[in-house]
């Protein structure tokens, strides 16, 4: 076994209403023992078709799939006993039994002795800083211990392939960062195990993983390191603005010669609008500047910025993820 994640032309197909949808078009990937792996993409991507595919929840139209060797179809079994899924905003337990009670009911099922159970709890909930809530009703917990419950439900088999499917979602800013910590922590410095990661956070991606794959409509677009890939757009020019309307529509610059892509974000909240701009020459941001004058839209700030991994998706299918504050799950 050389990889310990390998898809080879991996095809879902669904029925739709009126036509197939093909919610994963031909995926080949390969992701190496210890590697955090990023699967990066818009809403419907085909992120969580994929996840569902390589962890025996659903069955691929066409293709191979393969963890540690042992293929998703065939051996379903086999992949079941070494791996975990846990998904962001997704229910931990059951709402009647307390956290400690739920680790337990999860402890049982995975075929814990007593003893390691017991001992893998208290550990998961302390290093998870949860352990206070031990006799809380998993009903009664915040979102951000609910999600700490859900790790460490997912963790309480010791997995050696750890799938996170936007383990983050919907989380403050703190808890996400605690989450993200101890996800590193986990498959880096303690070398417990690989991830595949799925996210429409960037930041996260760019923070956590060793490598990422990008995909739009099924397809996977790009495939290296953050680094690698943002080293790619430095030939081009990008511009961040700041505009004072949450009314603002920048999709003009859609027809203008030389702009690879945008996006733009509202914030309800501040009633502004920030957007974003790819191009190939300096000099177009002139005319982009004519066209926001000719609609009287008061800047608020503006400079160039640096590539981000969102700069990249940008320049791959000239958009940007989300066009208001703050993004849907995916479905």
């Amino acid at each position: 076994m050389s990889h310990v994640v390998e898809t080879r032309d991996v095809v879902r197909i669904f029925k739709g209403r009126q036509k197939p949808v093909k919610a994963v078009d031909r995926v080949s990937i390969t992701i190496e023992e210890g590697e955090i792996f990023g699967l990066l993409g818009p809403n419907g991507a085909g992120k969580t078709t994929l996840i569902k595919i390589l962890t025996t929840l659903l069955l691929p139209t066409t293709g191979d799939a393969y963890v540690w060797g042992f293929n998703v179809v065939k051996e379903a079994h086999k992949v079941r006993e070494i791996i975990s899924l846990v998904s962001g905003g997704e229910t931990p337990g059951y709402g009647i039994l307390t956290a400690g009670e739920n680790l337990w009911f999860f402890s049982q099922l995975y075929g814990l002795s007593s003893s390691a159970a017991k001992a893998e709890i208290r550990r998961l909930m302390t290093d998870l800083e949860f352990d206070e809530y031990a006799k809380t009703r998993m009903s009664k917990l915040s979102t951000g211990y609910k999600q700490r419950l859900n790790l460490a439900r997912g963790l309480l088999n010791n997995p050696k392939m750890l799938f996170l499917d936007e383990p983050t979602l919907g989380l403050d800013v703190l808890t996400g960062q605690k989450l993200r910590g101890y996800i590193v922590d986990w498959a880096k410095r303690e070398k417990k195990g690989t991830v595949l990661l799925t996210t429409h956070y960037m930041a996260e991606a760019d923070e956590m993983c060793d490598r990422v794959a990008i995909i739009d409509r099924g397809r996977i677009l790009a495939c290296d390191s953050p680094l690698r890939l943002k080293e790619q757009l430095q030939k081009n020019f990008i511009m961040k603005a700041e505009v004072s309307s949450v009314q603002a529509d920048f999709g003009f610059v859609k027809d203008l010669k030389g702009v690879i892509g945008y996006s733009q974000k509202r914030s309800i909240q501040t009633d502004t609008t920030t957007f974003k701009v790819m191009v190939t020459e300096e000099k177009v941001f002139s005319e982009i500047m004519s066209k926001m004058e000719a609609q009287n839209l008061k800047i608020l700030s503006m400079n160039q910025a640096e590539p981000t991994l969102e700069d990249v998706y940008i320049s791959l299918v000239g958009r940007g993820f989300a066009d208001e504050e703050g993004a849907p799950h995916e479905t």
